[in-house]
């Protein structure tokens, strides 16, 4: 749950609920639980399913959960989303629901003018959910939820009633209070926890008729307590005035509805439908306004989806974007892993061919662990010239620092050895900063640019004097005496953390701009580094490095417009709901 919508997104992966259902899209959170629509891999269909979370592990608290999951399955009609099936895995229930291609009325209020709806099409909304709620009141069972993102329309017009008993369902699990309501709709006997009958339903039915006619939810409040306060107090804004074009008996009929004394409200969800539905018009015109206005929305979603940027070969080809890194990342080690051997054991000794290529297979079958591979022969070099000492300490203090830098940030993503392993292969120690930026998140990018200039540093001087121990104490000392070392390492953390900031904002266009930060950065740090060595800037500058940042910059600007935006396919705010 921790982790930032860009490590998210670079680590995405297909989920599989319940061993069975894919998930395809996710609709966010709800009240009580998140819902995502799945693909059934056995029945071959599209389903929807909620995840519930229970209060505690308790076989009661299950048990009761399932009752009133067989309970909503027993309400089979036309207007109720059909439950398939219910599930308990760990401390959450999954409901399987019936997949209702279209959108809720909420989603729909959203899109048009005012957030407000045709008399017509309130009707046609009310008459269907009052035959769904009518039928379940019959069979001796409440919903308890009702609310525009419970009342689905589909591409037909038509109107269907979900999660039926789900706050039902939520009261047996001890989550939401309030027996599950959603603030807002529900009347004072649901908030106050005081028994409930069908009159709870007409009440909450009531104020999405309210809310669609007029574009608000008169109740809509922080907290139940405020809620409360203004159900008591009655709707601040009188719906004969904020439509004029309304019959003048709907304010009265749906203030009967509101009363916030069940005593004194409307009985029953058939009498409100005999009491407005002369009053909002024909209800078949406003299934085929509703139907129109479905078609619409699609055609505007179709046409948006057009005008979004395409995925990148990392989203349409999933084999490049997973054996690229670790082909890369696997020559990086053989390269690095036999100029060190070669330059400590000699060309003809029999290891210098053998564990170059077995540390290329390991690389490539686990990219991450390349780099501490690299990193414990260059120990082993350095160590095997000298077993105590300074020396022996800086070896396998490196050995130390790769081994939680795999632990801590190494282990999710194939980039991050390569990172690491550019220094050790390119000239110049800046060369995998640039990298880290375009992999990692910027404290991992951070860190891991400042190790790769520390490790590409030792590993060159370390090749430089043949792994003697006087020469390489000499010139390691050398280095890191200068300001220009320091300078340059501050660079590299630079251009690291701010290429990853800027690209963390998930498009191409941030993407570009954290490299070209991150390239300015080097350079910076290129010229005060430079100045600090002789006055004249340009003749002592280190152009090597300046031409190796450039040639970096420009590839992986190409790697960060085929990759495309970071965020591609991620939908809604419970996008992290079903991966815990």
């Amino acid at each position: 749950m921790g982790e930032t919508p860009q490590s998210d997104a670079r680590s995405a992966r297909e989920e599989v609920l319940l061993g069975r259902y894919r998930v395809l899209e996710r609709r966010g959170t709800g009240g009580f639980g998140a819902v995502c629509t799945c693909w059934d891999t056995r029945l071959q269909r599209r389903v929807a399913i909620k995840r519930i979370p229970l209060a505690d592990g308790s076989g009661t608290t299950a048990e009761e959960a399932l009752a009133e999951a067989r309970t909503a399955c027993l309400l089979g009609h036309p207007n109720i989303v059909t439950l398939h099936d219910y599930e308990v895995e760990g401390t959450y229930a999954y409901l399987v629901m019936e997949y209702v291609d279209g959108l809720n009325l909420a989603e729909l209020l959203a899109r048009v003018e005012g957030g407000r709806l045709m008399p017509e099409e309130c009707a046609h909304i009310l008459s269907s959910v009052a035959r769904a709620l009518s039928y379940a009141h019959e069979n001796a069972a409440l919903h308890l939820d009702i609310k525009p993102t419970n009342i689905m329309i589909d591409r037909r017009g038509t109107v269907k009633l979900a999660d039926f008993g789900m706050a039902s369902l939520a009261s047996a699990a001890g989550y939401g209070g309030a027996r599950g309501g959603t603030v807002g709709y529900m009347p004072p006997e649901q908030i106050e926890g005081m028994l409930v009958d069908q009159r709870t339903d007409v009440f909450s039915l009531a104020v999405v008729v309210w809310q669609a006619l007029s574009g608000s939810n008169p109740f809509m409040a922080r907290s139940a307590e405020d809620s409360l306060a203004k159900i008591m107090r009655g709707p601040d804004i009188s719906l004969a005035r904020s439509r004029p074009d309304l019959e003048p008996g709907v304010e009265e009929a749906l203030l009967e509805a509101l009363e916030p004394s069940a005593r004194d409200r409307t009985s029953s969800v058939d009498e409100l439908v005999d009491e407005l539905m002369p009053l909002l018009g024909d209800e078949q015109d406003g299934a085929e306004s509703l139907r129109e206005l479905i078609e619409q929305a699609e055609r505007d979603d179709t046409a948006a989806a057009a005008r979004r940027p395409r995925p990148g070969p990392g989203v349409r080809l999933p084999a490049l974007g997973a054996w690229l890194p670790r082909a890369l990342t696997a020559l990086a080690a053989f390269s690095a892993l036999r100029t060190a051997l070669v330059v400590s054991l000699g060309e003809a000794d029999a290891l210098v061919a053998a564990l170059p290529l077995a540390g290329c297979a390991v690389s490539a079958a686990w990219p991450p662990i390349a780099a501490p591979l690299v990193g414990c022969a260059l120990a082993w070099s350095m160590a095997s010239g000298s077993g105590e000492g300074a020396l022996f300490l800086i070896a396998w203090g490196l050995v130390v620092a790769l081994l939680a830098w795999l632990v801590l940030v190494a282990r999710k993503e194939h980039l991050s050895s390569l990172a690491l392993l550019l220094p050790c292969c390119l000239p110049s120690p800046v060369s995998g900063a640039a990298l880290a930026g375009f992999a990692l998140d910027p404290a991992p990018a951070a860190l891991t640019g400042a190790l790769g200039y520390l490790m590409g540093d030792l590993f060159h001087v370390a090749a430089s004097s043949g792994f003697s121990a006087d020469a390489l104490l000499g010139a390691l000392a050398s280095s890191w005496l200068q300001p220009e070392f320091w300078i340059m390492l501050a660079g590299s953390v630079a251009c690291a953390w701010a290429s990853s900031s800027i690209a963390m904002r998930g498009s191409v266009a941030a993407g570009l701009a954290g490299q070209t930060l991150g390239l300015g950065c080097i350079v910076c740090a290129g010229v005060i580094a430079a100045r600090m060595e002789n006055a004249r800037i340009w003749p002592s500058l280190d152009w090597e490095t300046m031409v190796l940042a450039v040639l970096l910059f420009v590839l992986l600007c190409i790697a960060t417009v085929l990759r495309g935006p970071l965020y591609e396919g991620q939908e809604g705010g419970g996008s992290h709901e079903f991966s815990q």
